[in-house]
Parts: C-alpha cells; structure tokens; sequence
C-alpha cells in the first residue's frame, strides 16, 4: 500500500500525480517541441508531462530552470542545489528536497551535509560558506524580508562574489515556484510503489 511521505530524505520516492500527465502517444506537435527543452532527454518524468497542458508556461519553465540550475560559471551547482533544498525544507517539499539533495550528494561526493541538514543539526556540520548559503536560502524563502544586508553580508564574508549570491537568490527564489507546484500537483511516496506513476 502506497502512503505520502511527510519525512525528509535523501532517496528519492516516487511522485503521484493529481492532474493526469499528457501521454507521449497523444501528445500535440506543440507539446512535443515543448518537452524537447526538459533537463534530461532521456525520460520525461510524469511532472513534466503533467506541465505540458500549458504549453506555453512550460516552453518559458523549462529553459529557465536550466539557465538558473546548470548556467555556467557563478555559483556551483552543488550550491545551487543547497539553495533549493534550503527553499523546499522551508516549504515542506519533500519530493524536491530529496532530489536536490540527492543531486547535492552526487556533486559534492558528500552525503554528510545533507544527513545533518535533514537531522537539524547544520550549524554543527556545515562550513561557514554552506551554512550561510542554507540560512540565506531559508530566510529567503520564510519571508523575502527576513533575507537582509547583514545575511548578503555573511555571504560575501564567507567567499561568496556579486554574481554567487545573485545566483543563490535565483535557485531559492525559482524553489518557492517549483515546490508549490509539487505540492499541489502531486504527492511523494513512500512503501510500496507498485500501484505509483513514475514520478520524476
């Protein structure tokens, strides 16, 4: 029996969608060349599919998410990645955490970051560089205000150019989109997953 996760994780569950995906077989020639511009070529996850019943938002989505999470130079993509799992544990996404924080262990080749983020335990583990970009990403994402010059100034304190922390702004900002449409769409799983839809 398949239950919704309400834990962080770092494994990845599977997603259940509420809004039926587009089929691939029945897709529209727009839907195709829509799809053509998702981050992985080869699968197209169910939430993607589930995106491609507005066209034209996904046509505008999708390479705004690639130019702000894999844009060259600036801000590291395993810090990306913090800056968005920073958004979604604020949100309570857990589908997202878990694949950002999968995707920050593969980059970084360290899982001990996100074991003490997801513990509550990150002023203990964490750099000084991380544990700024994680409170920015936070407070960012509690309320915009909260994230003020004496944060940017921590940033700059531990390392970070102009370019780094507009970068970090983007990923936290683009997870506050991102995870509200998770939740609302679809729900993550845990247990069984044999009578789930492929997630993402």
């Amino acid at each position: 029996m398949t239950k919704v996760l309400h834990a962080f994780t770092t494994e990845v569950p599977e997603w259940r969608p509420r809004v039926k995906p587009v089929a691939l077989a029945d897709a529209t020639p727009a839907q195709l060349e829509a799809l053509q511009v998702t981050p992985s070529n080869t699968k197209v996850s169910d939430y993607v599919l589930v995106l491609a019943h507005d066209v034209e938002t996904l046509k505008v989505r999708s390479p705004l998410f690639n130019a702000i999470m894999y844009g060259r130079g600036g801000l590291s993509r395993a810090e990306r990645e913090l800056g968005a799992v920073g958004a979604s544990l604020v949100n309570r996404c857990i589908y997202c955490a878990a694949v950002h924080a999968s995707r920050y262990n593969q980059l970084a080749k360290d899982g001990a970051v996100m074991e003490a983020v997801f513990a509550g335990d990150e002023d203990a583990r964490l750099d000084e560089r991380q544990s700024a970009i994680l409170r920015f990403a936070t407070r960012l994402s509690r309320a915009p205000s909260e994230a003020g010059l004496e944060d940017v100034r921590r940033l700059k304190d531990a390392g970070l150019s102009d370019a780094e922390v507009l970068d970090l702004i983007l990923s936290a900002s683009l997870f506050g989109w991102a995870n509200r449409l998770m939740h609302t769409l679809g729900d993550p799983l845990a247990g069984d997953r044999t009578d789930a839809g492929s997630g993402q």
